[in-house]
């Protein structure tokens, strides 16, 4: 469940929040090539890892939703991190500083790409940057299924290898895998509510 935290004493640690939300999604929008899938890990080391301002399962949470909503992820899961640590607030100042960096550069590169398009430096300087891409997305899989598999429960092991396999061997879309994992996570909720309201009649009546 997602939740706002709005407990902060007074203006002037509110205006440090504030920047430090500003700051960091600024940081890693400006720094980062890849797009989403890779800005959304090291959004979960700032945030979960490093500032602790939101719990590991919580930050999963934000993401599922970020994915299964229009839009670029890096700005959905961004917008629901201000605003899951300062509010509506907290979701401007964090959108800001997500947007305004690629909003810069690609401004700056309109006007010097046909210059820059065949220049061999550019073309390795971005192969290379490809390969730290990889392995930045290869990071967060290893981190989030390594969360799954602590919970030690069966369902959410088995939805994770079938979406594995929907997703890389069956190349279904995405919206459909989300939706799909959405729907047996809710159908296991009700299920598991139905057999407790059970037990506990049948502890009353006997």
């Amino acid at each position: 469940m997602v939740t706002t935290q709005n407990s902060h004493p007074n203006e002037t640690s509110r205006a440090k929040l504030f920047w430090t939300l500003f700051k960091t999604t600024f940081t890693l929008s400006a720094f980062t090539v890849g797009g989403g899938y890779v800005i959304v890990p090291l959004m979960r080391k700032s945030f979960v890892d490093k500032l602790a301002w939101i719990e590991e399962n919580e930050m999963l949470d934000l993401i599922a939703i970020a994915q299964s909503a229009p839009g670029p992820i890096a700005v959905n899961t961004s917008i629901l991190v201000g605003y899951k640590i300062a509010g509506v607030a907290g979701a401007l100042v964090t959108l800001l500083g997500t947007i305004l960096p690629p909003l810069i550069i690609l401004t700056l590169l309109s006007f010097i790409y046909n210059a820059i398009k065949d220049n061999r430096v550019v073309q390795a300087l971005f192969f290379g940057m490809s390969i730290g891409v990889a392995v930045v997305i290869l990071d967060a899989v290893v981190t989030m299924a390594r969360t799954v598999l602590k919970t030690r429960k069966a369902l959410p092991v088995i939805i994770m290898v079938l979406a594995f396999i929907a997703t890389y061997v069956l190349k279904l879309n995405i919206i459909i895998i989300i939706l799909s994992c959405a729907a047996i996570g809710i159908l296991s909720i009700l299920v598991a509510s139905h057999n407790e309201s059970k037990k506990s009649f049948t502890g009353d009546a006997g």
